[in-house]
């Protein structure tokens, strides 16, 4: 995997064999290790303390960092708006200004689509439009069915569009143009030299990687646990099993768990390749499939009515806090919170992928990739899959929404296909789907992990990669086991299995929502210095071309 994990940045040749290092960063990877190690243990061995600790975090601290978080992905939507439209726009991401891309515009695309799919939107592409029709968001519109449906929808974009992937820009950007335009080793301690200087290298770098790679231990643990609770519902839905088990999902767990780590420590480059485009064929044959069995031109129509609500309603949507509404704390901390701390739990290593497939582009063609190409093609999976399920609500027989109003999230997509032709069949490629992106997340994840704990080493040591991918199936795991023992224990609460994967990717995204506003005002740094001087010798070789031309007129 070296190849497709490598970033291209200037390091030093790495030691012989013989001298190389047992473990390159120390002080980033015992600390990050230590940490994740005693969590798993202690939960394990206690976990209805933890469960409770979880709990009382997330009614005290989680539903109150609402504002915090609106505010502070609004300013990332806005500062990937600024730079791109901005004179530093034009600045190549690579040594040399004249660097070509590495890839064309088709394969550079097709990448960055490869990374706005995932787990995520497999789980959510029916069931979060169907939750939020059924319990509108409070103080949003549901006079009519189909204006809830709207609202449904309006919300469901407002997760999953330009606001998830700006957060990912702040961070893909500041590594690109640290790793490509002034050649440091991947790292997020490196992409805040311009700031911080030379402190980078001491204690404070070592506690910005360190905090990189907890927060995204735990958002990736947070999707495994959303793909191995919808492949044991969707394994029960087809009454392969009797029924999904807490230790059922914990064996999914450690099974394609193994797996992963198989694949990371042998390093097969074509077949994570060959499994890639697998999934992305899968992926898009359900799209399509669906499309066409699906009410076609009600899901055309509703996609260019839905992108056209986002952009007339995306300042009220982006700073809505719902302070008076009763429940908007605790529904903010349910949904936007979560997604918000979610993607940003992610952002260290999606902004290193991003980061490396970007070398040569310039910051316009960056931004505008990042943001635009993977936020289109999501709206696209939400219209055809969610807006499906909405047009059977709305027009149809119904029958996907209890009647006591409930969704059941871990099986919806699997009842959509049950309204479909050949339902069987695309529950098992649905399956297979989740499979796969398990496999090749947590694999990457686990290479990115294993690079930001070795000091930016593009080539970390295999035991270590290894050690990571066991370390997120346990996350997940011990995890899964708190959450169901949580709603176990109170049943009329409606707790949700997977809140306790909830509430830690948020809590330990907050930490590094810290590093991202130090990310921004680094490269605003950088980029503009470099713009300085850009127009410095701009204005000094204009001055000797007029100074030349009097010099012949005279």
């Amino acid at each position: 995997m070296s190849e497709d994990h490598s970033t291209g940045t200037q390091v030093a040749a790495p030691e012989p064999a013989g001298r190389r290092k047992l473990i390159p960063a120390p002080w980033v990877f015992y600390p990050a290790a230590g940490l994740l190690v005693a969590f798993v243990v202690i939960t394990a061995i206690i976990p209805e303390q933890m469960g409770d600790l979880i709990a009382t975090a997330n009614d005290t601290v989680v539903q109150d960092l609402g504002w915090y978080y609106i505010g502070l992905v609004a300013a990332c939507v806005f500062f990937a708006i600024w730079i791109a439209v901005s004179p530093m726009g034009t600045i190549v991401l690579g040594k040399d200004p004249n660097d070509e891309p590495e890839f064309s515009i088709r394969s550079w695309f097709a990448m960055l689509f490869a990374a706005g799919m995932g787990i995520g939107l497999v789980f959510w592409g029916v069931a979060e439009p169907l939750n939020h029709y059924s319990v509108t968001p409070p103080g949003a519109s549901a006079g009519t069915p189909a204006a809830a449906a709207r609202s449904a929808m309006d919300v469901t974009f407002l997760h999953w569009g330009l606001h998830a992937w700006a957060i990912y820009v702040v961070v893909g950007l500041a590594i690109a143009y640290s790793v490509h335009r002034l050649g440091n080793p991947v790292s997020i301690r490196w992409a805040l030299k311009p700031l911080l200087g030379d402190r980078i290298k001491g204690f404070w770098g070592d506690v910005i990687d360190v905090i990189a790679v907890l927060g995204t231990l735990f958002g990736v643990a947070t999707s495994l646990g959303l793909g191995v609770t919808q492949i044991g519902a969707g394994l029960g839905y087809l009454e392969v099993i009797d029924e999904p088990t807490t230790w059922l999902l914990v064996l999914l767990i450690i099974v394609i768990t193994a797996i992963a780590v198989t694949s990371v420590v042998t390093g097969v480059d074509k077949g994570i390749k060959w499994l890639s485009n697998i999934n992305m064929g899968l992926a898009a044959a359900i799209l399509v499939f669906v499309l066409i069995a699906g009410p076609t031109v009600f899901i055309l129509s509703d996609f260019m009515t839905q992108v056209g609500s986002y952009l007339q309603n995306f300042f009220i949507l982006t700073f809505n806090a719902r302070p008076f509404q009763e429940e908007g704390a605790a529904w903010l901390g349910g949904w936007t919170t979560f997604y918000w701390g979610w993607w940003i739990s992610w952002a260290p290593f999606v902004g290193v992928f991003i980061a490396r497939i970007s070398k040569g582009r310039t910051i316009r063609q960056f931004v505008t990739g990042v943001l635009l190409v993977p936020t289109l093609v999501t709206f696209l999976w939400f219209s055809v899959l969610g807006g499906t399920a909405l047009h059977r609500e709305v027009f149809g027989e119904g029958g996907l929404i209890a009647e006591d109003g409930s969704v059941s999230t871990n099986t919806a997509l699997f009842q959509l296909f049950d309204t479909l032709p050949g339902a069987t069949i695309l529950s098992v490629l649905g399956i297979t789907l989740i499979v796969i992106f398990f496999v090749t997340s947590s694999d990457s994840a686990s290479f990115v992990v294993d690079m930001l704990s070795s000091g930016g080493d593009p080539n970390p040591p295999r035991w270590s990669r290894a050690f990571w991918g066991c370390v997120e199936g346990a996350v997940a795991a011990v995890l899964l086991v708190v959450g169901a023992q949580a709603a176990a224990a109170d049943p009329e609460a409606g707790i949700d299995p997977l809140s306790a994967l909830q509430t830690m990717a948020i809590l330990l995204a907050l930490p590094f929502s810290v590093v991202m506003v130090l990310l921004a005002v680094s490269t605003a740094k950088a980029v503009l210095k470099e713009q300085r001087v850009r127009q410095q010798k701009q204005r000094e070789w204009f001055a000797e071309r007029v100074a030349e031309h009097i010099e012949n007129r005279s």
